[in-house]
């Protein structure tokens, strides 16, 4: 999955670039206040994902002294700068070039040059959706989760920002077309600044829908209620576990869980048959949940013998 993640946002990073070159070219050309927008979207798109590609090789460090779980947590981060990035660059230049132009008179450009541009464009962002939806579709099955509920709960940031990012980048292009077209058909450039405004509040509600889904796992979220259901299940199969007193777990990365839990034993087992019960248990947890890499049981049962 690792070596597809990573294709899907070399892919993106790639058409994104380009495609805010044309942009950002074309839109000077015609004047097209939805255009140079529509380049502030594929610029903060391309900033992002090398944020994401950089954080691919941040996270695959091994634990150390100071990061003893790991450096996957580190994904999280920098997908969560990608969505203040995309909120910033929607705010400040998309909204705030589009009101700007609002307020003046414009420019007539050429029509044509823009359509040109957004023709362009939309080829290169559809082929980089379609590519985003195929890799996140295919993690979705792996997950086996449905695509919505994969998108919403999936801890891999990666995949989940290309989608957001790109489904943006295609509504987007489909704005700027409308407020082109408006500005064309009636000779009033309001409709262009509009669209520009209107694409830096697609980037903004993009930008907080995936600091939402992001910020939980960079706060210590725990795992899936259905994940958890299975770990808890698995202890109380144990023939030595009484009870599960308490079962706390923490998203440590994107395919890593941490599980800790007090569990009661039940009376008369030596320490030899506690240290065994707790290592079983361990790889039981391991293989139910295959996200659980790292677990901690606190057994309550006096040791036989003691006291």
């Amino acid at each position: 999955m690792g070596g597809g993640t990573r294709k899907t946002v070399l892919i993106a990073l790639a058409a994104n670039a380009t495609i805010f070159l044309v942009k950002a070219i074309g839109g000077a050309i015609s004047g097209s206040s939805a255009l140079l927008a529509e380049a502030a979207h594929s610029l903060a798109d391309t900033t992002n994902q090398g944020f994401l590609l950089f954080s691919l090789g941040r996270a695959d460090r091994s634990g150390d002294a100071t990061h003893p779980f790991g450096h996957g947590q580190e994904r999280f981060l920098w997908a969560f700068m990608a969505a203040i990035f995309m909120f910033v660059g929607g705010a400040v230049f998309a909204v705030g070039y589009g009101i700007k132009e609002l307020l003046s008179s414009g420019e007539e450009g050429s029509f044509a040059v823009a359509w040109v541009v957004l023709f362009v464009s939309a080829v290169a962002e559809v082929v980089s959706w379609v590519r985003a939806m195929r890799q996140a579709r295919a993690e979705a099955q792996e997950a086996g989760l449905p695509f919505v509920q994969f998108i919403r709960e999936s801890r891999e940031p990666t995949s989940k920002a290309v989608v957001f990012e790109d489904s943006a980048a295609v509504i987007g292009i489909a704005i700027a077309a409308f407020g082109i077209g408006m500005h064309q058909l009636t000779g009033q450039s309001a409709w262009d600044a509009a669209a520009a405004i209107a694409v830096g509040l697609l980037l903004m509600v993009t930008g907080i829908a995936l600091g939402r889904d992001i910020r939980g796992l960079l706060t210590g979220e725990a795992a899936r209620p259905a994940e958890r259901e299975r770990i808890e299940q698995v202890l109380r199969e144990a023939d030595e576990v009484e009870d599960v007193l308490e079962l706390l777990t923490m998203v440590l990365g994107p395919s890593s869980l941490l599980v800790a839990a007090r569990i009661d034993l039940k009376d008369g087992l030596s320490a030899q048959q506690i240290e065994h019960t707790s290592n079983r248990l361990a790889h039981s947890l391991c293989r139910a949940v295959p996200d659980v890499r790292q677990v901690f049981l606190d057994p309550t049962a006096p040791v036989a013998g003691s006291g």
